[in-house]
């Protein structure tokens, strides 16, 4: 390169005074000195010798919340559930986990008496599944609903409450 020139990706050489030209002498050095950091990084000279330091792994040991659907009148899981409960206890295998919320809920079929035995049967029924897959007993806290709110305010019957909602509260192991 010849001094006092400039050669970009192969153009033709182009003169301090084109580039100068276009642009005012603080503009310029602006830029070049922004592009000079950019390339002293790049060179690994930088504060950061590796990746990890600047981006963090992400976790999955986050709160979560899951929905088990069961069928109309039904407090058996299904094998979507199953596999909905495994790939969940999966995520979580090496997480510490605090707390897990298990609420039972009901459609409106059916009288309100047996619509929260139901609903009991239900988070009965994903307690014991998770338990099985490893999750501390201590950690549950079961709440039934029953088919309360299962009506709208305009008389609709909400179909999607035949299910457990899944509520996990769990961090990183120490």
């Amino acid at each position: 390169m010849r001094e006092g020139r400039l050669f970009l990706l192969g153009w033709e050489p182009v003169g301090w005074e084109l580039i100068m030209s276009s642009m005012s002498r603080p503009g310029f050095m602006a830029v070049a000195g922004a592009a000079a950091l950019a390339l002293a990084g790049c060179e690994g000279s930088g504060v950061f010798r590796d990746r990890s330091e600047l981006v963090a792994a992400p976790t999955t040991c986050t709160a979560k919340r899951f929905d088990i659907y069961f069928g109309e009148g039904q407090a058996q899981l299904t094998e979507p559930a199953r596999q909905a409960i495994r790939l969940t206890a999966d995520q979580l295998k090496d997480c510490d986990i605090r707390k897990v919320q298990v609420i039972g809920l009901a459609s409106a079929t059916g009288s309100s008496p047996a619509n929260q035995t139901l609903s009991e049967r239900r988070a009965i029924a994903v307690t014991a599944a998770l338990e099985a897959e490893g999750w501390p007993l201590p950690a549950f806290e079961i709440a039934v609903v029953g088919d309360s709110g299962a009506v709208t305010a305009d008389g609709r019957s909400e179909p999607l409450r035949r299910r457990t909602e899944v509520i996990v509260e769990a961090v990183p192991r120490r």
